[in-house]
């Protein structure tokens, strides 16, 4: 099974489903996650019959904000339709035509490849495609299912996040092998350089890794939560504590590799982790959250292997070293009880 399958076959739910989507999907354009908060702004809407002149809007505005933030929307050079969109920024054309022009073009390639994942149509369905007869598209029963879920903000915060992260490797136009995404323990930011070393931040760290971990805690499988004023907000920690620093062998202890969200009980509870160093079982799992990030598409794929290794067999070579390494400081190791099902 391809481990971007198993990512939601292994707890196939509704969450899981629309995070293969956000994570796994191709990106060629960022038109996916323009249609994805479009669905998120209808999910309290009057009627399941959503036409294309109601949709355009939602859609055209997702896609301006980002604009305005980032011009590099496309892997190709040029978009008719993104012109549109600029030209309506700019005060050159009408709402009216901005909205025809979404409804006549936006929607050519996205509605019919969201939900393919790597060449395979998902099992579950948040949409059905019927352009041809009812002008649009019609929210299904699981949509609506996914729209009652308390994590179904999250999941928006984390198609932001994934936006985010792909925009920028896009705008900074470097080769794949040199878009190094690092961490910034004092803010909680992933940030990139450009060419001429400016630090751009990017997006949150909680909100970029979130979705490979379900919305769980890496070790306990917890629900963690996004929500800044929630009792379950997730912590940042760093699985190999800083003071083994030494043990990876002079790559970043700040890496993304290195990052997992945890609970606050696991993370600086009573009878957390602090500094003591993970069981050997948590290694195994860090190494399938680490591979679900690489079968996603870059940059975060390309700074995990320019981290730990171009191969798997390298990254889990790196990871067990760098465990070898922490043994002979660390007398103590720690493991959580399980407070959920295994997920990842």
């Amino acid at each position: 099974m391809a481990d971007d399958t198993r990512f939601y076959e292994i707890e196939p739910s509704l969450e899981n489903y629309w995070r293969a989507v956000i994570l796994f999907g191709k990106n060629v354009a960022s038109y996916k996650f323009a249609l994805a908060k479009a669905l998120y702004d209808l999910r309290k809407g009057p009627s399941e019959l959503v036409r294309l002149d109601e949709l355009a809007p939602l859609f055209a505005d997702h896609l301006i904000a980002h604009l305005k933030q980032c011009d590099k929307q496309i892997t190709s050079r040029s978009s008719a339709f993104l012109d549109v969109c600029r030209k309506y920024s700019n005060g050159e054309i009408s709402r009216d035509r901005l909205i025809q022009e979404t409804a006549r073009h936006g929607f050519n390639n996205v509605i019919d490849a969201f939900h393919n994942v790597h060449g395979n149509e998902l099992d579950k369905r948040f949409f059905l495609d019927e352009r041809k007869t009812s002008g649009g598209i019609r929210l299904t029963e699981d949509f609506y299912r996914l729209a009652e879920a308390q994590s179904f903000d999250d999941l928006n915060v984390e198609t932001e996040a994934r936006w985010r992260l792909v925009e920028t490797a896009w705008e900074l136009r470097l080769p794949r092998h040199v878009v190094r995404i690092a961490y910034d323990d004092n803010d909680q930011i992933l940030h990139t350089l450009t060419s001429q070393n400016r630090r751009v931040n990017i997006t949150s760290s909680r909100n970029a890794l979130n979705g490979y971990q379900k919305g769980r805690c890496f070790y306990c499988y917890r629900n963690i939560s996004l929500d800044m004023f929630s009792d379950d907000l997730a912590d940042v920690d760093h699985f190999f504590p800083h003071k083994l620093n030494f043990c990876a062998k002079g790559k970043p202890i700040d890496g993304v590799a290195n990052l997992v969200l945890a609970c606050k009980e696991c993370n600086r509870g009573a009878d957390g982790k602090f500094d003591r160093l993970p069981s050997i079982d948590l290694l195994a799992r860090l190494n399938r959250r680490n591979e679900y990030l690489i079968k996603s598409h870059h940059p975060l794929r390309e700074t995990l292997m320019l981290q730990t290794g171009i191969t798997e067999t390298d990254r889990r070579s790196y990871l067990q070293s760098a465990y070898t390494c922490a043994e002979s400081h660390l007398i103590m190791k720690w493991a959580p009880k399980p407070c959920g099902n295994a997920t990842f």
